[in-house]
C-alpha cells in the first residue's frame, strides 16, 4: 500500500478529520431530499389526485422500487474502478438525477391533465428519482471502508452525520412550520410552496455533494480497497455473502426495524402532536431548536466515549437501551400528562416552565441524542461488515454491503407511510390529511403517540436482540485489520 503520514501501521490508515466531516455531507445531501419528500403526501393528495390511503400505498410502492434497484446499482459500484474512482461518479450522477427528477415532479406534474396522465407521469418521474437517490446513497455506505479503518476515527462519521442531520431536520422543521406554513397558509395548499421548497433543497444538496466529492478524492483509490487487488465479482458471490456474513445479517435486522419507527415520524405525525394535541404547531420547530444542542452533547458522549473506546457494537447496544427507556417514558408523559401546557420562552402565553415542558425537554434531549447514536452508527458499522467480508472470503464488495443493507432497510421502512395512513384512515381520515385546523380527538392523540414513540420502541428492542448475535467486537476488528494488512503486503 502507498504510505503517508496517515498510514500509521498495523494495517491502519487514517484521514484528516476535516475530510470525514466533509464526506459526511454526502448523506446530508440525500437527506435534504428525504426531508422534502416527507411532505409528499400533501403534494400527492393536493396536486396529483390520490386519497390518503392511496398516497400512503404509493409511497410504500416507490420505496419498494427503490429497494429493488439497490442490488443492481450495488453490483455496478462493485464492478467500477476507473480513473475517476469507485465512488465519486455515483455521487455526482446521483445528485444530478435527484435534482432533475424532483424538478419534473413539482413543476411539470400539475400542468398535465388530471387523472391518468398526471398520475402515470408522477409515477415514472418518481421511479427515476429513486434511481438517483440510490446512486448517491450507496456511496455513503460503500465508501466508508476506504475513507479510514482506524477504530478511533471511523465512528467520527457518526458524530458529524448526526450533528448535520439534527441541524437539517430541526432547522427544516422550523423553516416549514414558522415560514412555509405561515407564508402559504398551510401545507400543500399552494403549489408555490413546493417550488420554493425544491429550489432551496436542490441548490443546498448540490453544494454539499461537491464538498463530499472533494473530501473523499484522495482515498477513492484501489490501494484503500479490500486487499488492493482487482477482483471479479459475480452474482454467485453475492449469494454466498448474504448467506454467510452473519455481521451484515444482524446489522440489517437491527437497523431496518429501527428505521421503520423513525420513518413513521412523518410531518403529519409532528403536526398531530404539536398542532392538534399540544395546540401550537410553531412549537414543533422551536422545541427542536431547544433540544438540538443537548442532543449533540449526548451524540458526542455516545460516540466519543463509548464507540471510540469500546467499539461500535457496545455503542449500539447501550444507546438502544437508553433510547428505549426514554421513548417509553415519553409515551407515558404524553398519555397521562397535560400536553396543552407545553410552552417555551419566546412563544405566546409563556408564563414559566412546568412539569410537562421540563420533563419532555429532558427526555427528548437524552433520548434523541442516544437514538441518533443507534441510528447513525450503523453506517460505519457497515464498513466493519465490509472489512469482515474481505477477511472472511477475500472479497471486497462495499456496493453489495451498502445496497443489501439499503434493500432490506427500505423494504421494512417502506411500510411506515402505509402504516401511518392505515392508522389515520382507521380514525376517519380517508380523503384528507390532518392539518393545523383539525380539531382534537383522543383517537388522534393515540395514533400520534403510537407513531411518534411506539414503533421506534419496537425497533430499539430489535436492535438489542440482534446485537447479541453480531460478531464484530472491538477485539475481532483488530484481528480483521491485521489479517487484511498481511494480505495486502503479500499482494
Amino acid at each position: 500500500m502507498g504510505s503517508s503520514k496517515y498510514d500509521v501501521g498495523n494495517g491502519i490508515h487514517r484521514v484528516p478529520t476535516w475530510r470525514i466531516a466533509g464526506y459526511a455531507l454526502n448523506n446530508t445531501a440525500t437527506n435534504l431530499y428525504l426531508f422534502l419528500m416527507n411532505f409528499i403526501a400533501y403534494y400527492i393528495t393536493g396536486w396529483v389526485g390520490l386519497g390518503v390511503v392511496l398516497a400512503g400505498s404509493f409511497s410504500m410502492i416507490m420505496r419498494v422500487w427503490d429497494g429493488v434497484t439497490d442490488p443492481i446499482i450495488g453490483y455496478i459500484v462493485d464492478k467500477t474502478d476507473g480513473k475517476f474512482g469507485k465512488n465519486r461518479p455515483f455521487m455526482i450522477m446521483g445528485n444530478l438525477i435527484l435534482a432533475l427528477a424532483s424538478f419534473l415532479m413539482f413543476y411539470v406534474t400539475p400542468s398535465l391533465p388530471e387523472g391518468a396522465p398526471r398520475i402515470l407521469f408522477f409515477i415514472l418521474v418518481n421511479a427515476i428519482y429513486y434511481i438517483g437517490y440510490t446512486f448517491q446513497c450507496v456511496t455513503t455506505k460503500a465508501a466508508q471502508s476506504c475513507v479510514t479503518n482506524d477504530p478511533k476515527q471511523r465512528p467520527l462519521f457518526t458524530v458529524f452525520d448526526a450533528i448535520y442531520n439534527m441541524i437539517l431536520f430541526t432547522g427544516g422543521q422550523v423553516f416549514v412550520s414558522s415560514y412555509l406554513a405561515a407564508k402559504y397558509h398551510g401545507l400543500g395548499k399552494d403549489i408555490a410552496m413546493f417550488h420554493e421548497f425544491w429550489l432551496i433543497v436542490a441548490v443546498t444538496s448540490a453544494v454539499f455533494t461537491a464538498i463530499a466529492v472533494i473530501s473523499i478524492w484522495p482515498k477513492d483509490r484501489r490501494e484503500y480497497f479490500g486487499t488492493g487487488e482487482v477482483q471479479k465479482i459475480t452474482f454467485r458471490d453475492y449469494v454466498d455473502v448474504i448467506k454467510s456474513n452473519k455481521a451484515i445479517q444482524m446489522l440489517v435486522i437491527a437497523a431496518s426495524t429501527d428505521k421503520l419507527g423513525t420513518a413513521a415520524k412523518t410531518s403529519t405525525v409532528t403536526l398531530i402532536m404539536y398542532a392538534i394535541v399540544a395546540g401550537n404547531f410553531a412549537l414543533s420547530g422551536g422545541f427542536q431548536i431547544y433540544t438540538t444542542i443537548g442532543n449533540v452533547i449526548f451524540v458526542i458522549l455516545g460516540v466519543g466515549v463509548i464507540a471510540t473506546r469500546f467499539g461500535q457494537k457496545k455503542a449500539m447496544v447501550l444507546s438502544s437501551w437508553i433510547a428505549l427507556i426514554g421513548n417509553v417514558l415519553m409515551m407515558l408523559l404524553w398519555a397521562l400528562g397535560d400536553p396543552t401546557s407545553l410552552n417555551l420562552p419566546g412563544y405566546e402565553g409563556f408564563s414559566g416552565f412546568n412539569f410537562f415542558t421540563v420533563s419532555l425537554f429532558t427526555l427528548t434531549v437524552i433520548t434523541g441524542g442516544f437514538q441518533q447514536v443507534s441510528s447513525n452508527i450503523v453506517i460505519p458499522m457497515i464498513a466493519d461488515c465490509t472489512d469482515y467480508e474481505t477477511y472472511r472470503s477475500g472479497r471486497y464488495v462495499p456496493g453489495l454491503m451498502g445496497t443489501l443493507f439499503s434493500f432490506i432497510d427500505k423494504m421494512v421502512s417502506s411500510l411506515a407511510p402505509f402504516i401511518a395512513s392505515i392508522c389515520l384512515a382507521a380514525i376517519g381520515f380517508t380523503t384528507q390529511m390532518p392539518d393545523v385546523d383539525t380539531p382534537y380527538t383522543p383517537a388522534l392523540k393515540g395514533v400520534g403517540i403510537f407513531l411518534m414513540y411506539g414503533l421506534v420502541s419496537l425497533g430499539l428492542i430489535a436492535n438489542i436482540v440482534a446485537m447479541k448475535y453480531y460478531p464484530l467486537s472491538a477485539e475481532k476488528m483488530a484481528e480483521i485489520r491485521k489479517t487484511i494488512s498481511e494480505k495486502k503486503d503479500v499482494a
